[in-house]
């Protein structure tokens, strides 16, 4: 069984890049600002939350995207360490939507370190849900995931095989199919983990 939302593409890219951004500083590590501007980006086009993007999303254009990427910044800005820690992306965020009066999104986090099957029951409730899953990934002895290294990216469908459950990554303007359990059973002590959201229906 597969499950996959309908995403969105700029410039033929599918989302955004952070090598688009002209700051050094935002390509070095701006993986955390992409994930947010693409979770954006995807309420406004899917579930109707126009104010969160500060321009008209159909159709996005690049310079549109970097241009909303500067407004991100303040929020998730790049620092020594990155975006390493679930809570600082949901503090940095959730402080944005409550500067645009977006009140119906939430995040709540699931930490790494969690049961792989918790973890995949949580993923696929989610986009059974039609919401993404920000992951972030910290360090890996699997060196078929050094792309995903220290990174910030987004989780936009699923497939339940056999004995494997593999899950669409979204990243650099691009899409993959990842084994999750590899994905999670980093081999660190020190994981990352989900952004789990939460989206109110207005009646």
């Amino acid at each position: 069984m597969r499950k996959e939302l309908d995403y969105f593409s700029i410039d033929a890219a599918y989302g955004g890049i952070q090598d688009w951004f002209p700051d050094p500083m935002m390509r070095l590590g701006g993986c955390a600002i992409v994930t947010a501007c693409d979770s954006s980006i995807y309420f406004c086009q899917r579930k109707g939350a126009e104010h969160i993007c500060p321009t008209d999303p159909v159709p996005l254009t690049k310079q549109d995207y970097i241009g909303f990427a500067k407004k991100m910044k303040p929020y998730l800005h790049p620092r020594w360490k990155g975006i390493n820690k679930l809570e600082i992306y949901i503090d940095g965020f959730g402080q944005y939507l409550r500067d645009v009066g977006e009140t119906r999104l939430h995040m709540r986090p699931l930490q790494g370190n969690c049961p792989v099957q918790e973890a995949e029951q949580a993923l696929c409730e989610q986009i059974d849900k039609g919401l993404p899953v920000p992951c972030l990934l910290l360090h890996h002895r699997d060196k078929s995931f050094e792309d995903y290294d220290w990174h910030w990216f987004l989780l936009t469908g699923y497939e339940c095989l056999e004995d494997t459950m593999m899950v669409k990554a979204v990243t650099y303007g691009a899409w993959r199919w990842l084994d999750f359990e590899q994905l999670w059973r980093t081999g660190y002590r020190e994981k990352g983990g989900l952004i789990l959201y939460d989206w109110e229906e207005t009646a």
